[in-house]
């Protein structure tokens, strides 16, 4: 792999790294994106079910759509993207700040993460806010009621019209803008207001290399863009990084 000079002197001096993900790195563990649902699904809009309002209506409708994504992201796997950046950890001060709710970058065991949408696999009471993990609650297609006050419980993720979780936000931003690189995967990193954290990162002088299958919005910004699959690139980074680490010892 070969890479820009200028990005090789950074990762030599390099000590936190920030990684921004986005849906296109998902898609290649075979989860299909937000308006990608299979099935009946097709004929009904996210913003119909991905909402709280919907919910109160018809929540066994709701809980029964994220119930057939969880299924999907069940059975798909960290793919070789997602390892390597878990495996950075052992060279770097990584941590992830995700758009994503399918939870496979902590499957892949990365330890540092920022969840600015949510995860599909946890859940809460709308009354009493109890949180629950999926494992926990019995498998089911209507919503589960709360163990505790009885209350409807829905997936932590965040819905048409509400806003991103104030502690995941603020403390993405404030860790891209402490990074020395800002790596954006899988993502335009076009929807606000997680796309300022990008925005954060060069502001503050970190240098924003964008992994995107093809050239986006963010091409004209980011300091080094490199175009293709992650789960091919990501690897291939891994070794180079090995590598100019053998050689500072």
């Amino acid at each position: 792999m070969q890479l820009k000079k200028e990005f090789i002197e950074r990762l030599q001096k390099a000590k936190k790294i920030v990684f921004f993900t986005g849906a296109g790195i998902s898609a290649e563990s075979g989860i299909s994106t937000f308006r990608g649902v299979d099935g009946i699904w097709n004929k009904m809009k996210p913003e119909e079910l991905a909402n709280f309002d919907a919910f109160m209506r018809n929540p066994d409708l709701v809980w029964e759509w994220y119930q057939h994504r969880r299924e999907i992201v069940h059975n798909c796997q960290p793919n070789p993207g997602h390892n390597a950046i878990a495996a950075l950890e052992q060279y770097y001060d990584v941590t992830v700040v995700t758009q994503n709710i399918d939870n496979l970058h902590r499957r892949a065991g990365s330890t540092k993460i920022f969840e600015l949408h949510g995860n599909i696999e946890r859940n809460f009471c709308v009354n009493c806010h109890t949180f629950y993990n999926s494992p926990d609650l019995e498998i089911t297609y209507t919503a589960p009621k709360c163990k505790k006050c009885g209350g409807l419980v829905r997936p932590d993720v965040v819905w048409f019209g509400e806003m991103l979780p104030q502690d995941q936000y603020s403390g993405g931003e404030k860790t891209a803008a402490w990074s020395d690189i800002c790596f954006v995967v899988g993502t335009s990193a076009v929807v606000f207001p997680a796309a300022y954290i990008p925005m954060q990162a060069k502001h503050n002088g970190s240098y924003v290399v964008e992994i995107n299958i093809e050239p986006t919005e963010l091409s004209r910004s980011a300091d080094y863009s490199i175009f293709g699959k992650s789960g091919e690139i990501l690897p291939q980074l891994l070794e180079e990084i090995k590598k100019i680490k053998e050689q500072q010892l």
